[in-house]
This record gives C-alpha cells, structure tokens and sequence, in this order.
C-alpha cells in the first residue's frame, strides 16, 4: 500500500487523528505538545496519533495529502481541519468544540 492510501485509511477509518511530531504521551516539539493538549481540553479522550517522526514517507506524504506543509495536522471525521494555529484559534472560538461533538467519550 502506497503511503497516501495509507494515509487515507488512517484518516478515514478513525474519527480523530493527529498527525505530530512525537507521540501524545511525550510529544517531540511544542505545536504538536499544544495541539494534544487543546484535544485533551476539549474532552477527547481516545484520538489515534501517528508520529511522523518514525517514518519519513509518512512525514513527507501527509503534507502532499493535505497540502499543508506544516506538522501538527488534525483530521476529524476525515476532514482535515489544519495545525496547531488553527486548532487555538478554533478552540478559542468555540468551533473546535462543536467539530469534536459526539466524538468526547471513547469510540
């Protein structure tokens, strides 16, 4: 399987997925430390996280994917919904919160 159906699957078959540096227990930089932590905040308590620093293809092709070259990304329900920046703009505005409706309690 090619890394972008990879990619697919992943973000497809799973209601929240994080794409960071590190891994939620022990994130490997700062963006990626707050979009865990705005997750958390806003009641998830099972999101699948997929450290990109583990598999450079994987690195490399979720950028292609979205189209977004920066790492955090956060997909719910399959949509991609952007980085760190967005999710605390979103957070703030109460936007993320509504996306993450029905998703707060483990799946």
């Amino acid at each position: 399987m090619d890394v972008q159906q990879q990619i697919k699957e992943t973000v497809t078959n799973n209601p929240v997925v994080l794409y960071m540096k590190g891994t939620a227990q022990f994130p490997q930089c700062g963006f990626s430390s707050r979009a865990v932590q705005i997750l958390k905040a806003c009641g998830v308590k099972d999101f699948v996280t997929v450290n990109v620093l583990a598999d450079e293809g994987i690195r490399q092709g979720i950028k292609d994917y979205a189209n977004w070259p920066t790492i955090p990304q956060l997909y719910i329900r399959g949509e991609f919904i952007g980085g760190s920046d967005i999710m605390t703009e979103m957070y703030q505005a109460g936007e993320l919160q509504q996306k993450l409706a029905g998703l707060t309690e483990a799946v």
